[in-house]
């Protein structure tokens, strides 16, 4: 049976972490995981909810070693955990902080009560190894479509997928990095590239989860170079806007949602770091990588390939471990690149013409002013009402007469939005995503519509 190690660190005194400006070792790390394992419940599923990354990294480990399965839903609503219940009765939640999850819980400073593990530093640094086909945790879909659903991971495919990220970005362990994330460990992109990345690179992870630019600036500033910023359009459009410093970066990692490629000539720039964009999904993880800046094409990773299929891809091989339909509408250039052109439950048919939110969303964003906008399509019902697309925008000093002006410059006056609502702000999740349900709690909240039925009374 092929194994593969918890970690690719080479002695117990590489570091794995950075805490509040503090280098955690692999013979620290090592020693957590271990005690930490020794104190978990007995469960065979757990809601890992550490907000520090160290932390969960710990406890990634500890249920490695004691092979119970990391439960990782996108939010943590009681729907959402009477979900995880019914799919895992025995599941419990470990924690790092205060919360209102109502599942059984296990407080991860509890198992350092009596102070932090004991640490021979004499002592060989034995890293552990593990079956390549353990189930190693239940990642679940966004629900910026539906219902979360859960897909299982086991360490083998994990494990190459975080070595093909980190060939495609040119990082090796000669070099170790320093790899500072925007996004939650939860999240299959910060999962992969925050904290198995660096697992399996022999580099050293960030613990926090800066939001905010100044703490994107603290963040970078606590580690050493090389340094990776992880992070998200969203995250990085308001670092942009912010005019901080940004101490050096060597590379950029972007996923969660298409980047303009404007925005990603602009970070570059700015950062003098090239900046690279993940293409993947829940279902697969990542497959695909591109540098924005420079090509709209995307390169698939080694051995994974797309095949069509009764009117979408297929993608397999590599560390993608059965034959996975996508959501998305990728167009082929040949047997290692494509073209993104949305999501297929993007795609909006007004009077016999099509489009995409993908592209509506890109064109809103484009217009000078604009900080953030999303349209909105609700379901048509098959009544007589009148289904309309919708937008939400947030451009200080405009009017939504402003805007609708520079959309009819820029797309078919079929999708115009009406309504177009003006706001301070859009509720994007840890992520940068508004899923669904959040944009249809929007419609209700701003127009009292009653979109919870899929319908929208024609003005």
């Amino acid at each position: 049976m092929t194994t593969y190690p918890l970690i690719s660190h080479h002695t117990g005194d590489d570091i794995l972490a950075w805490r509040y400006g503090e280098k955690v070792t692999v013979r620290q790390y090592l020693a957590d995981v271990k005690l930490l394992a020794a104190a978990l419940p007995a469960g065979q599923h757990m809601l890992n909810a550490c907000s520090d990354r160290y932390h969960f990294a710990v406890g990634l480990g500890a249920a490695l070693l004691t092979e119970k399965i990391s439960m990782l839903p996108p939010t943590h609503t009681p729907e959402m955990m009477r979900q995880l219940r019914s799919l895992a009765p025995d599941v419990f939640c470990l924690s790092d902080a205060p919360h209102a999850i109502d599942l059984p819980g296990y407080v991860y400073h509890d198992a350092f009560a009596q102070g932090p593990a004991d640490i021979d530093p004499e002592a060989p640094c034995d890293i552990p190894y593990l079956p390549g086909n353990q189930p190693v945790a239940d990642v679940f879909t966004s629900g910026s479509t539906g219902l979360p659903l859960p897909h299982r991971k086991t360490w083998g495919s994990l494990v190459h997928s975080a070595r093909a990220e980190a060939m495609r970005l040119d990082l090796n362990e000669n070099q170790p990095c320093a790899i500072i994330g925007t996004v939650p460990p939860q999240h299959m992109f910060g999962f992969e590239s925050t904290v198995l990345l660096p697992m399996q690179i022999g580099a050293a992870l960030h613990a926090g989860q800066p939001f905010y630019p100044a703490d994107i600036v603290s963040a970078v500033k606590a580690v050493t170079q090389p340094r990776v910023l992880v992070s998200t359009p969203v995250h990085l459009r308001v670092l942009l806007a912010s005019d901080i410093e940004v101490p050096e970066l060597d590379r950029v990692v972007s996923a969660t949602a298409p980047m303009a490629p404007e925005l990603a000539q602009t970070c570059e720039a700015r950062f003098d770091a090239p900046l690279f964009e993940i293409y993947g999904s829940t279902e697969t993880g990542q497959i695909a990588s591109r540098r924005t800046a420079r090509t709209a094409e995307w390169e698939l990773f080694p051995m994974v390939t797309l095949t069509p299929h009764d009117d979408r891809m297929w993608a397999c091989g590599g560390h993608v471990e059965r034959v996975v339909p996508l959501n998305d509408v990728l167009e082929a250039v040949d047997n290692r690149h494509f073209l993104l052109h949305g999501r297929l439950e993007d795609l909006v048919n007004i009077a016999g013409k099509r489009s995409s939110l993908a592209y509506l969303n890109h064109q809103l964003g484009s217009i000078p002013g604009v900080l953030d906008g999303a349209f909105f399509m609700p379901d048509d019902t098959g009544s007589d009402t009148v289904v309309r697309l919708m937008a939400f925008a947030v451009a200080p000093g405009m009017t939504a007469a402003d805007l609708q002006t520079a959309l009819k410059e820029r797309i078919d006056t079929t999708f115009l939005p009406r309504p177009l609502v003006m706001l301070d702000a859009l509720p994007r999740n840890a992520t940068g995503k508004l899923p669904r349900e959040v944009l249809q709690a929007m419609a209700r909240t701003h127009l009292g519509l009653p979109v919870e039925e899929g319908l929208l009374r024609a003005e």
